[in-house]
């Protein structure tokens, strides 16, 4: 029994801001102690100046999404962004050979029995391909390193983890609002899990710098992998997320 109502319409390319897109895709269960935790996905898509289009922890690949992705531009560049996101990854590489398909830090132990066909794993350089459009920002913890997007013509950033804000009237299963609630992902006030933040505690002074270059950026909105994004008072509630480190 599915816990979250998902965003429908799903597999569908949904309009944010100037040659950016979303496409929400199904729930996934991923493991946890003990047992699995229902997430929402969602994929970005970002289109380039020359055409290329950047996807950013694709969904699942269907034929309708991929004509629709042909009428915007070629896709080039796909961007597991942390070893969570790399799931279908492998589709769209195989029906996109050409393609250059990035692995974050940790993702290529993460995902190799399901996918091992990544080109080039990206941290600290975007690549020349992106230069003056997208800047990279790699948030480096001890067990997972999740990697921002920032869009610049459209001051858009793109985040997967470290922010988590599911909607409470879309969760159907009584018991998990107020487990979200204490793991501080609950919309109004989602932010970044309190487990993953674990995994930063001997690296909080290089995160508190990255956090600070992106609130520097003064994007105009947010979006996110789970649950509401943030389309207005972007730089506000990226710094609200953020206090337990600001």
């Amino acid at each position: 029994m599915s816990c979250l109502i998902p965003y429908e319409p799903l597999n569908a390319l949904k309009p944010i801001a100037e040659n950016v897109w979303i496409v929400d895709g199904p729930e996934i269960a991923m493991s946890y102690v003990i047992g699995t935790l229902p997430f929402t996905t969602r994929m970005t898509v970002i289109r380039l100046a020359d055409g290329a289009l950047l996807l950013h922890s694709p969904t699942p690949l269907s034929e309708d999404l991929v004509e629709a992705l042909a009428a915007l531009g070629e896709v080039r560049f796909l961007v597991a962004p942390n070893r969570l996101h790399f799931w279908w990854i492998g589709e769209w590489k195989a029906r996109f050979p050409n393609a250059i398909a990035y692995a974050a830090p940790g993702v290529r132990e993460a995902a190799k029995e399901r996918f091992s066909g990544f080109d080039a794993e990206l941290c600290e350089e975007a690549p020349a391909a992106w230069a003056g459009e997208v800047e990279l920002f790699p948030l480096i913890g001890s067990f997972m390193t999740e990697l921002e997007l920032f869009h610049v013509p459209s001051k858009t950033l793109v985040l997967t983890d470290m922010i988590e804000n599911f909607e409470r009237d879309r969760v159907t299963c009584r018991h998990m609002p107020p487990l979200m609630k204490i793991g501080g992902v609950l919309d109004p006030n989602g932010s970044t899990p309190r487990d993953v933040r674990l995994t930063f505690l001997g690296h909080k002074k290089k995160l508190r710098q990255t956090v600070k270059e992106m609130l520097e950026r003064k994007p105009e909105r947010v979006l996110i992998a789970h649950g509401r994004c943030y389309l207005t008072n972007a730089e506000a509630e990226l710094r609200r997320a953020f206090r337990w480190l600001l």
